[in-house]
C-alpha cells in the first residue's frame, strides 16, 4: 500500500511540474519570435517572471521523490538516462542564466544574445522531457544487472522523438495561452491567434503519438487492464478539446486551465499505464524496477510521507500565493513601475 501511495506522488509530482513549467518553457521558445518590439519581449518574459522557479520546484520534488522512495530505480534512472539528463540541466541553467542577465546591460546586442539563450534553452528542456518520458513509457535496454545497454542515439529512436516533438509543441500552446493571460491588446489578440494555430499542430501529434504508443508500448493494455484509469486519456481529449472553445470566447484563464489539464492528464495517462513499473527494460520485463522491488522499506516509506504531508500543503500555499500576488496583467506601465527583467 505505501508503495503504490509513494508511486502515485511520484506521477503526481510529475503532472504537475508538466503542467506548471510548460508554460514557461514554451513561452521562452516562443517570446523571440512572438515579440515585435523591445517592449512586447519584455512583458513576455515578465509574464513569466515571477513563476518559472517556483514551477521547477516541481522537477526537484519528482526526483526527490524518486530517489528517497525508490532508491533503486533512482539509480536504475539516473545512471541510464545520465546523458540526456545532463543536457536538461544545462538547459535548464542557461534558461535561468538568460532570465538574469538580460537586462543587466542596456545593450540591443546583449539582450538579444540572452534572448536566444532563453529560447535554446527551453526549447531544448522541452524536448528532451519528451523524448526521456517517451522512453521511459517504451521501456529502455538495460540488464538483469541494471547496466544500461546503449548510447545517446538509442534514445534517438522514432517514438522517442515523436514524444519530443509532441510535448514540445503542447508546451508552446500552452505557454502561448499564458501570454494572452498576462498581456492586453495587440499582443493578447496574436498569442490567442498562434495558440490556436498551435492546437491544431498538438492535436495532430497527440493522436499521432497515441497511435505510436499503442505500436511502441504496453501503456494501452495495461489501462484496458485497469478501466478506471481510462479516465486520464478520457479527459485529456476533453480538456484539449475545450481549450480552444474557451479562448475564441476570451476566457483565457479557463484556457489556460484546460491545456494544464490536458498536460497532467497526458502524464497521468503515461504514469498510469506505467505502474507498477518506474523504469521498464525493453531486453526484458523481469529487469525492470518496479514501485514493489526498488523501495525504500516501510519505515522510511512511512516517516517520509508523514514528513511529505507537512512539507505539501506549505509549498502549495505559497505558489498558490504567487500566482494570486503576481497573476495580474503585464503591460508597459507595470514594467516602468517596479523591477522587472
Amino acid at each position: 500500500m505505501l508503495e503504490t501511495t509513494w508511486f502515485a506522488i511520484w506521477g503526481v509530482a510529475w503532472a504537475v511540474y508538466f503542467m506548471l513549467d510548460g508554460f514557461d518553457l514554451g513561452l521562452g521558445l516562443l517570446s523571440p519570435f512572438i515579440s515585435k518590439s523591445e517592449t512586447e519581449r519584455r512583458i513576455a518574459v515578465n509574464a513569466m517572471g515571477p513563476f518559472w522557479d517556483g514551477n521547477e520546484v516541481w522537477l526537484i520534488t519528482a526526483g526527490g521523490v524518486t530517489f528517497a522512495a525508490f532508491p533503486a530505480a533512482y539509480a536504475l534512472m539516473f545512471s541510464a538516462l545520465y546523458t540526456p539528463l545532463m543536457m536538461l540541466l544545462f538547459a535548464l541553467i542557461l534558461r535561468g542564466v538568460a532570465f538574469e542577465f538580460r537586462g543587466k546591460v542596456e545593450s540591443a546586442s546583449w539582450r538579444k544574445v540572452w534572448d536566444g539563450a532563453l529560447a535554446v534553452g527551453s526549447g531544448l528542456a522541452g524536448l528532451l522531457l519528451g523524448v526521456a518520458f517517451a522512453n521511459l513509457f517504451a521501456g529502455i535496454p538495460v540488464d538483469q544487472e541494471g547496466v544500461f545497454q546503449g548510447n545517446l542515439f538509442t534514445f534517438l529512436n522514432p517514438y522517442g522523438l515523436a514524444g519530443g516533438v509532441f510535448f514540445l509543441v503542447a508546451f508552446v500552446h500552452h505557454g502561448a495561452l499564458w501570454l494572452a493571460v498576462k498581456t492586453n491588446g495587440e499582443l493578447r489578440e496574436r498569442s490567442r491567434a498562434i495558440a490556436l494555430r498551435l492546437w491544431v499542430a498538438t492535436l495532430l501529434l497527440a493522436v499521432a503519438f497515441l497511435a505510436l504508443t499503442a505500436v511502441y508500448t504496453q501503456l494501452w493494455t495495461n489501462l484496458l487492464g485497469r478501466p478506471g484509469f481510462l479516465a486520464f486519456p478520457v479527459l485529456a481529449v476533453v480538456a484539449l478539446v475545450a481549450s480552444p472553445v474557451l479562448s475564441r470566447k476570451a476566457k483565457d484563464w479557463a484556457a489556460w486551465g484546460a491545456s494544464a489539464a490536458f498536460l497532467a492528464c497526458a502524464v497521468g495517462f503515461g504514469v498510469a499505464g506505467l505502474f507498477p513499473t518506474i523504469v521498464g527494460s525493453s531486453l526484458d520485463p523481469a529487469y525492470s524496477a518496479t514501485a514493489f522491488n526498488s523501495a525504500s522499506s516501510p519505515l522510511t516509506l512511512k516517516i517520509m510521507l508523514g514528513v511529505a504531508l507537512s512539507i505539501l500543503p506549505l509549498v502549495i500555499a505559497y505558489q498558490t500565493w504567487v500566482y494570486v500576488r503576481f497573476g495580474g496583467t503585464v503591460t508597459k506601465e507595470t514594467l516602468e513601475d517596479g523591477p522587472s527583467y
